[in-house]
């Protein structure tokens, strides 16, 4: 099969396609034939320096994958051929979702919705995923909760909004003016012009605040967070505000990573057959152009997701 593969850690110029052997479904797994792979930061930050590390031979990137089940491994039986599905498997460790096939754990997927395509399907399982765990279970968000997205209309921060709306929250999204409307659109209750504002003087009384930005940010969101309030980092461990700062504020504090789920998965496949979830697409590129989705993604402009298609 293809798939694409980095010569070594660096940038988007060492993503070439490779020829390698076609995976087999081994007991409790399915072999998917893949139709599209979502790119994510996640993609392009392993790729530049190896990421945790945790890689098969050869190296293929990719997390999200929507396609369709070729063959069945043993066990497996709520999963038959020629299911449409999608997932996130395998998360942190190698999917190998920019490839022609994957086989990985068949409850790591679910049925594809019929309402939406392979695309729209595979631009969801990590962002979304990492928001309902984010929101439902490190922070326990509650209806009529605050929330506050930074960074609400990226690949994972429209994703965000969404899920933080359809769980109860009231949603305060940051983003460029331009950008308004269109977080709006998806259910942000209110809206804030990072390039105008300082965030952190416009907004107050904050339930959670999920931090996909970094760097000072995390600090900086403290000010806007109510006693007992929780900033859910999602960037690195490092932009974690210390405990000498968060402790005498009472706030909780910590770095989340995705893992795969397959309740998640069913509770994101109802919201999106309820049209309270969609992805918004950027960009569509074939498989070969891995490189090129990786440029824009790096850019940090992108508005909703990219995503490519396997022939």
């Amino acid at each position: 099969m293809r798939a694409v593969s980095p010569r070594s850690w660096g940038g988007a110029d060492v993503l070439g396609v490779i020829e390698t052997p076609r995976p087999g479904a081994g007991a409790t797994e399915v072999l998917v034939r893949v139709r599209a792979a979502g790119v994510n930061p996640a993609d392009w930050k392993a790729r530049a320096h190896g990421g945790l590390g945790l890689w098969g031979d050869p190296v293929i990137l990719g997390y999200e994958v929507s396609g369709v089940v070729a063959a069945v491994g043993l066990g497996v039986t709520h999963l038959r051929v020629g299911d449409e599905v999608f997932g996130m498997p395998r998360f942190p460790h190698q999917a190998g979702g920019y490839a022609e096939y994957v086989a990985a754990p068949a409850r790591q997927f679910v049925r594809k919705p019929a309402r939406i395509d392979h695309v729209q399907a595979a631009a969801l399982p990590l962002g979304t995923l990492t928001a309902w765990q984010a929101l439902t279970e490190t922070a326990e968000l509650r209806p009529g909760q605050r929330v506050l997205v930074h960074g609400a209309a990226g690949g994972f921060g429209h994703l965000a909004v969404q899920v933080a709306k359809a769980l109860g929250g009231y949603v305060i999204g940051t983003a460029r003016a331009a950008k308004h409307g269109f977080v709006r659109g998806l259910g942000a209750d209110e809206m804030i012009d990072y390039t105008r504002a300082d965030f952190a003087d416009a907004v107050r009384d904050v339930d959670v605040v999920l931090d996909t930005i970094g760097g000072d940010y995390g600090t900086r969101s403290l000010r806007v967070l109510r006693t007992g309030g929780t900033l859910v980092t999602l960037t690195s461990p490092g932009d974690v505000p210390p405990a000498e700062q968060t402790g005498p504020l009472g706030l909780r504090t910590g770095f989340t990573l995705v893992e795969p789920d397959y309740a998640g998965l069913k509770a994101l496949v109802d919201l999106v057959e309820a049209d309270r979830l969609r992805a918004e697409i950027s960009t569509v590129l074939p498989l070969e152009q891995a490189a090129t989705a990786h440029e824009l993604g790096e850019t940090g402009r992108s508005t909703g997701k990219i995503v490519l298609t396997v022939a």
